[in-house]
């Protein structure tokens, strides 16, 4: 799916009130939303019968506005409802509709069913009762759709209130919600989308500045590109210097012009366009020409490993932090960070650094601590958030579990780094190479090594040309 905004249920009321301030009536934007969904509905199943489940708020009557353009289109539909509309909007589209609404507990299944009890907004559990019958007639359909989110479903935090079943398709009407994106939530449905209804997103919250992550563009080096000018990076080495060799391959092949191995002499098997450089040169971390430094892939835990950091540290240069170095952050009190660095650690890492940070969803704990720490911070997971201090975020969900292996932090941080060699731009540097290394494990196909990730990095970056 492309990008958008992600937005939280306070967000989106914002939006939905921008738009009805322009003069749209709210039954006008339920008729659009109704209609986005039936055609969707109508593209995947044709004219198999359809069961529309309707909620009393603005969701139940966008089910109406479904039921009655599925119709339209010739499809055999009934509607069954909870309760009575409890809005004018949803009242008005239950007159349209017309035909006889059916009593949830009582109704009889179908192919199809679409739940449009309860969307955005919820807080609470439903009746046992209700979501028992939810998961009742979900289980005998062939097709279950989620208007706007499954019902039971906390909107800004992705929590699972009550019983929920499992959905072929979710979508999202006008913009995704945070529980599109993060688990348990997100694992609920097969597939999701969003459809237009006409909101402006950007002029209605101008606050909402967390998106999902989006392919970037990139460009080819210019024409009168040299090795310096794309970009010099250099990789620290430390215990296990393969890992920093890993790091340097992918940061080499993320774009950057020259990528030196400091402090590695003992590694064979490094390709020969990355350069080796000792630890003891004066200049190898505070040359004028690097673009970007990388510390933490197998730096190891020492007191001399904690020496490399501290010069890293001390040379004052743009930055991704990895893997041990984090671990030394968090042991102490270290000079601050340069200016446009990245610090990318998974769960454990984060905690050991914001250990009052632990509680709250990725999104929120991973902009407080680019907020704090005034450094980008990409928080790796099954759902991973890049985060700004500005307050900007990005989330790369459904990435490839198959990443769950050693070593490919070590690409990952590597692709940090080069991205930061060739933009200067941490935050967009981050998000370049996060997607890329999502879309170099898609390449790989199942069961890959981290090594193997190495050889999909030039084909995504051509895919963003």
């Amino acid at each position: 799916m492309s990008g958008g905004a992600i937005l939280t249920a306070a967000e989106m009321r914002a939006a939905e009130q921008a738009l009805f301030a322009t003069g749209i009536p709210e039954y006008d934007v339920m008729v659009r939303a109704g209609r986005a969904v039936a055609e969707m509905v109508w593209r995947v199943g044709a004219k198999r019968d359809v069961l529309v489940l309707c909620g009393p708020g603005n969701n139940g009557g966008d089910g109406y506005v479904i039921a009655r353009r599925l119709r339209e289109h010739g499809v055999p539909v009934r509607v069954a409802a909870m309760a009575d509309p409890a809005t004018e909007s949803a009242k008005r589209a239950r007159d349209d509709w017309g035909g006889p609404v059916e009593d949830i507990m009582a109704c009889a299944p179908a192919h199809q069913l679409v739940d449009a009890l309860f969307g955005t907004g919820l807080t609470r559990e439903l009746d046992a009762s209700l979501a028992g019958r939810l998961c009742d007639l979900a289980k005998q359909a062939n097709h279950v759709y989620a208007v706007d989110l499954p019902s039971g479903i906390a909107t800004d935090d992705g929590a699972i209130l009550s019983p929920v079943p499992h959905y072929h398709l979710c979508l999202s009407l006008g913009a995704w919600k945070r529980a599109h994106m993060l688990r348990p939530a997100a694992l609920c449905w097969d597939q999701m989308a969003c459809l237009d209804i006409g909101l402006d997103i950007g002029m209605a919250t101008p606050g909402a500045a967390v998106r999902r992550l989006e392919k970037p563009r990139l460009s080819a080096p210019a024409d009168d590109a040299h090795k310096y000018r794309r970009g010099l990076v250099a990789v620290v080495a430390g215990a296990m210097a393969g890992a920093a060799a890993l790091s340097a391959e992918a940061a080499a092949r993320a774009g950057a012009g020259y990528v030196r191995l400091v402090g590695a002499q003992a590694i064979v098997d490094a390709p020969h366009a990355i350069v080796r450089v000792s630890s003891r040169d004066e200049d190898a971390l505070t040359d004028p020409r690097i673009a970007a430094l990388l510390v933490g892939p197998g730096l190891g835990r020492t007191e001399a490993a904690a020496q490399k950091l501290r010069a890293a540290l001390e040379a004052g240069q743009a930055m991704a932090v990895d893997a041990d170095a984090l671990w030394h952050l968090g042991e102490g009190a270290w000079p601050a960070l340069p200016p446009r660095a990245i610090l990318t650690p998974h769960e454990g890492e984060f905690v050991r650094l914001f250990p009052d940070l632990a509680e709250g969803t990725p999104i929120d704990r991973a902009l407080a601590a680019a907020a704090r720490s005034g450094a980008v911070v990409v928080l790796k997971g099954p759902v991973s958030v890049i985060a700004a201090p500005d307050g900007r975020a990005a989330i790369a969900d459904r990435a490839p579990s198959w990443l769950s292996t050693a070593g490919t932090g070590d690409v990952l941080a590597g692709l940090c780094a080069g991205r930061l060699a060739v933009t200067g731009d941490p935050f967009g540097a981050a998000c370049e190479a996060v997607w890329l290394h999502g879309e170099a494990a898609r390449r790989a196909g199942p069961a890959f090594i981290a090594d193997d990730l190495l050889h999909g990095i030039g084909s995504a970056i051509k895919a963003c040309l």
